[in-house]
């Protein structure tokens, strides 16, 4: 087996394959670039080596700076995680010749699957079922126009060497088609190297479906079932599961012949992932084939117990698969929630800055679940621009979807981040949705739920009852503490501007009890977990565990269960009496501004001062992590003021221009 092994990567996909190459007992070398000099895979691998300034395109994508840290650490093989040079055949086939094992497939197998031109071309040689469209290269908006107008609308736009969602738009009409042609070449250059786009017909309601295959040096290939990807925002997955609540074992059975013929029809010797759009009548056409590790594989793997990381080593080492089809199966559930660092309130743009409080849940199993965390930060690392907004991927393992689901409810409140925007609350808010529940997905899944965009949801009654209960309880802890016991039992509790009236008592086991004045109800709280200065209230009430998330503020408490938050205020009855004639603040008129909506880059700015500009024109563009922004007038209006120029930094919230 090999002894040392260089990764080519960075995050949390570097510290995932550091842990199974300390259980293989293999040596590790970090190459990180300045911005990653003091991260968590520096800091767990055996050696680092420092390969160039912070962009992407000045480090991690320089084949030379690779292969000079390999000679320069004596490694014998790269793996190249995902992204990156992961799908790079130049960058395989220059490790073969120089003697390096690439943790990969072959250069062969990924210059005909990882092209996703060519990829479609073969699948329809070798009697796989594809998505119409046009397979060839366009070199024009006006050629792009055409086309999609003979394949009929809507039409997906993708970059042909894309991935992880970037260089994908889908277009209604010739002018959608005519700017997000122009955006997806833009977007691919700057991400991937390559400006080439295909076009393909973008299927109604479809359903993600990608079924994982491996194989090996010796013309064996197995897939070990699939995962369900359908939960995506702008075609970026975000909730991952496996198996498919879709499928059937017949339809699971066709799929996974489908993909391992292919897959040995180009003599694939690695881990690969064979996409599929499938239709809620269980059709299923060829989408594209990923030649590396997924993001999502810990799905796979929890289901099968198979370490597909581990598998990909020994591949490249020659080893032969030790199990064959019928050794594989699937045990339970497993769900996958990526944690972005993102502002869901805020059209989910990306939020960089500092990870000042970072509380994961404890891995492991639980009463009737198992929780995992890959994660590549830690509390007080930065989220540069420069990268994928991936915090973690939080998983959780059951014996039936049900349970899977709970338990990630439940690992999801165990999360607590500070410092900048992130995900949680709305990862949170899909998992208590009754259509996710039932598993009627679908790709538009974020977009019919929530077409407003996410604004929180309004509490449950639960969920009512727990901020209750917390911040009477932080309440009576805090007079405690202070040697200031107010010896109140009647309380009103403002929740929001609903008011709810609180007799306070205590039983025989010593649980504060909560009687609701004019409910013939009680609340019995105990387990409390909790003291001042803590971001998380842990407790029991009536007997179900729960965490919830709880800031102190000038006047109470802003308190936080899943995905609906809330200012909580414990008041005397005259307090409360005299709060409920204060008038409500009004909010600042923004209209006449054009702010940034997220830390990021100023790419250009449209228009100076005096023009006209009509509500739908592009104003500026702004990009960060890879992703350009259009921003768009609201409304007619004459320039007063521009505020940004091309290159500029900007912070969230920034006026880039300003109207009369």
């Amino acid at each position: 087996m090999f002894s040392k092994i260089l990764i080519a990567n960075r995050g949390e996909i570097a510290v995932r394959i550091i842990k199974t190459c300390r259980r293989m007992g293999i040596k590790t070398v970090q190459v990180y670039s300045e911005a990653d000099a003091g991260s968590l895979a520096v800091e767990m691998a055996d050696e680092a080596v420092l390969i160039g300034p912070a962009p992407a395109a000045q480090s991690y994508l320089l084949a030379d700076r690779i292969v000079d840290a390999v000679r320069q650490t004596g490694a014998e093989a790269v793996h190249p995680g995902f992204g990156f040079l992961s799908e790079n055949p130049a960058f395989a086939r220059r490790l073969r010749d120089e003697g390096i094992a690439f943790i990969g497939p072959n250069p062969e197998a990924i210059e005909a699957m990882g092209d996703k031109i060519t990829s479609k071309k073969f699948a329809a040689e070798a009697g796989v079922s594809t998505v119409p469209g046009h397979m060839g290269l366009i070199e024009s908006t006006e050629e792009a126009v055409t086309i999609a107008r003979q394949i009929g609308y809507p039409v997906m736009i993708k970059a042909s060497a894309g991935g992880g969602g970037k260089g994908i738009r889908v277009a209604h009409s010739d002018d959608e088609m005519a700017e997000g042609f122009a955006a997806v070449k833009a977007e691919a250059l700057n991400a991937f190297g390559d400006d080439r786009v295909f076009l393909e017909k973008f299927i109604v309601d479809p359903r993600h479906i990608e079924i994982q295959v491996l194989g090996d040096k010796h013309g064996n290939v197995v897939h070990l079932f699939e995962r369900e990807c359908s939960i995506q925002r702008r075609n970026q997955k975000v909730i991952e599961e496996a198996p498919s609540p879709l499928l059937d074992p017949e339809t699971r059975a066709a799929m996974g012949a489908q993909a391992v013929a292919l897959a040995k029809a180009v003599d694939y010797d690695s881990a690969g992932t064979v996409e599929f759009v499938a239709g809620q009548d269980k059709s299923f056409y060829f989408l594209e084939m990923n030649t590396r590790l997924q993001v999502e594989h810990p799905v796979t793997e929890l289901i099968t117990g198979v370490d597909l990381v581990e598998q990909m080593i020994r591949s490249a080492y020659g080893e032969t698969l030790a199990f064959g089809q019928d050794d594989l199966k699937i045990n339970g559930w497993a769900i996958e929630s990526r944690i972005y660092a993102e502002d869901p309130y805020r059209g989910f743009l990306p939020s960089i800055g500092r990870l000042v409080r970072y509380s994961q849940p404890e891995e492991g199993e639980r009463d009737n679940y198992l929780i995992r965390n890959d994660s590549g930060v830690r509390e007080g690392d930065e989220i540069s621009m420069f990268y994928d907004p991936m915090i973690a991927k939080l998983c959780a393992w059951g014996e039936t979807r049900d349970a899977a689901v709970d338990g990630m409810a439940g690992a999801l409140e165990d999360t607590h981040l500070q410092g900048l925007g992130h995900n949680v609350p709305f990862l949170s808010a899909v998992m208590d949705q009754p259509r996710f529940r039932s598993g009627q997905l679908s790709t538009a899944y974020i977009k019919d739920e929530f077409p407003d965009g996410f604004h929180g949801l309004a509490p449950a009654r639960r969920q009512i009852d727990i901020m209750i209960a917390a911040a009477v309880a932080m309440n009576e802890v805090q007079a405690e503490q202070a040697g200031d016991p107010s010896e109140r039992t009647d309380w009103i509790v403002l929740v929001g501007d609903q008011a709810q009236g609180v007799t306070l008592g205590y039983d025989d086991e010593e649980a504060l009890v909560l009687d609701l004045v004019g409910e013939d109800r009680a609340l019995t709280l105990d387990g409390i977990d909790w003291r001042p200065g803590l971001p998380q209230f842990r407790a029991v009430l009536d007997d179900e565990p729960f965490t919830a998330e709880v800031k102190r503020v000038a006047d109470g408490w802003t308190i936080r269960h899943r995905a609906a938050q809330a200012r909580v205020r414990v008041l005397s009855p005259r307090i409360a009496e005299l709060y409920a004639r204060l008038p409500e603040k009004q909010a600042a008129d923004t209209s006449k501004l054009i702010q940034s909506p997220m830390p990021g880059l100023v790419v250009s700015v449209a228009v100076e001062p005096g023009q006209e500009v009509k509500a739908g024109e592009t104003v500026a563009i702004i990009e960060a992590m890879k992703m350009q922004n259009i921003l768009k007038a609201e409304r007619d209006g004459k320039v007063k003021a521009v505020q940004a120029r091309a290159g500029d930094p900007v912070a969230a919230d920034d006026v880039l221009v300003e109207f009369e």
